[in-house]
């Protein structure tokens, strides 16, 4: 069975955290003791109902606000597969914490308020999906039934997003008209929207194309530890420890040690404690080489035939994460994998107008939950991949040098 990784994503009150109940709830994949939990949580609603927002709302605060402020994980599965749900804020203040949910994900489920429209936070939730690249979109434009599942209401929110989609360039965009709060067109179809024709949402989820999440083309080994035990059993023995986050390793491929470009040849792949002739992504092994090559942690073993991009001064979209501002000449760390080197900001390129959806040029600074491009130049210099192309290798953080605080995440270009 095969794993979906999807979030909720969208404006404060939307629905997202009632969205995720109600699919926990309607599939059964709520456990009695959390259903009576829930229950005398709500017994004070004027109506009688069930709050689904308190299974994913764990917070004190996110209760007595009524808000998701953190990203909340659940796992549930149906008969053909299974899920994890990041149930991320909606409120801009948290932005950053939306962004920490949307990096591994294979969907996003944008909530539209069928009574609002498309709005702000609708955009830059978007805007951020498309940086990520996450393969696709799911349009849930909710509360219908507070507008008598007016389908007028429908197309016009549709036709918005269209345009949203279209200049932000999001691929295998759908489009479904629920209602989490009753149920409708989540895990049943609804009997009051028969003009839609489409999937409903769970069917939707457990059917939609994901691509396995692992690379076993671009073969990716950022080293984590040499292992040199200089015992008299071991004297010898030099071994490079860490994860494959992508690709397929065999005894005697030819490899290149990046970023010193030094060639060498595997002579050994030890998995477990025993000795095999491959391994593969997201395997956790030790190389041996035919050859004393000076590796240190951070650097990276990447096939002859499949370079990486090497340099100092390096091309970055910044997701800004911190209460001050990013501006020119500040200097980070820069964390790309296990390797960490100072880094400094020499260049804002641009900043990303969120309802524009346009580039602003003549930037000085970015503010908290901005998104620009940056020129970084590093201490020495960084082997990576360009974000667009291979996720693992192409993905970064810059941390600040005094608190270790991460203040932004970067999308290496």
């Amino acid at each position: 069975m095969d794993l979906l990784r999807f979030l909720t994503a969208g404006s404060v009150d939307d629905g997202k955290s009632t969205l995720i109940g109600r699919l926990l709830y309607d599939s059964k994949n709520i456990l009695i003791d959390q259903l009576d939990a829930i229950e005398r949580s709500s017994k004070n609603r004027k109506d009688g109902t069930v709050d689904l927002a308190l299974l994913t709302d764990g917070l004190r605060a996110e209760r007595e606000q009524g808000i998701t402020i953190d990203v909340a994980y659940k796992y549930f599965s149906t008969p053909k597969r299974k899920f994890i749900i990041a149930d991320t804020p909606g409120h801009i203040q948290y932005t950053r914490n939306m962004v920490t949910g949307a990096s591994n994900a294979d969907l996003i489920i944008i909530l539209v308020d069928a009574r609002n429209g498309v709005v702000e936070q609708t955009r830059r939730h978007s805007l951020i999906a498309s940086l990520l690249n996450i393969p696709h979109v799911v349009v849930a434009i909710n509360k219908m039934d507070l507008l008598n599942y007016d389908q007028a209401a429908y197309n016009h929110i549709v036709e918005d997003y269209k345009k949203v989609a279209e200049v932000l360039k999001l691929n295998n965009v759908s489009y479904v008209p629920i209602s989490a709060l009753v149920g409708d067109n989540i895990v049943d179809a609804s009997t009051k929207m028969d003009w839609y024709q489409g999937p409903i949402l769970l069917d939707y989820l457990e059917n939609v194309e994901v691509k396995s999440s692992v690379n076993l083309t671009n073969a990716r080994f950022p080293v984590q530890y040499v292992i040199r035990p200089q015992t008299e059993d071991l004297h010898d023995y030099r071994g490079y420890a860490g994860k494959i986050e992508s690709g397929i390793y065999k005894k005697g491929d030819q490899v290149v040690v990046y970023p010193s470009g030094v060639e060498a040849t595997i002579e050994k792949i030890e998995l477990g404690g025993k000795e095999v002739e491959e391994a593969f992504a997201p395997q956790s092994v030790v190389l041996h080489l035919d050859q004393d090559v000076d590796i240190s942690r951070g650097d990276s073993i990447v096939k002859k035939d499949d370079s990486l991009k090497v340099g100092q001064d390096i091309d970055a979209i910044v997701c800004w994460m911190d209460e001050k501002p990013l501006t020119v000449g500040q200097k980070y760390f820069l964390q790309h994998g296990s390797k960490v080197v100072p880094a400094m900001v020499k260049e804002i390129k641009y900043k990303l107008d969120v309802n524009q959806l346009e580039k602003i040029t003549e930037v000085s600074k970015a503010d908290l939950n901005e998104v620009v491009e940056v020129k970084l130049k590093t201490a020495s210099p960084l082997a990576y991949d360009a974000y667009s192309e291979i996720r693992e290798s192409g993905g970064a953080i810059l941390v600040d040098q005094t608190s270790f605080v991460t203040v932004g995440a970067a999308l290496l270009q």
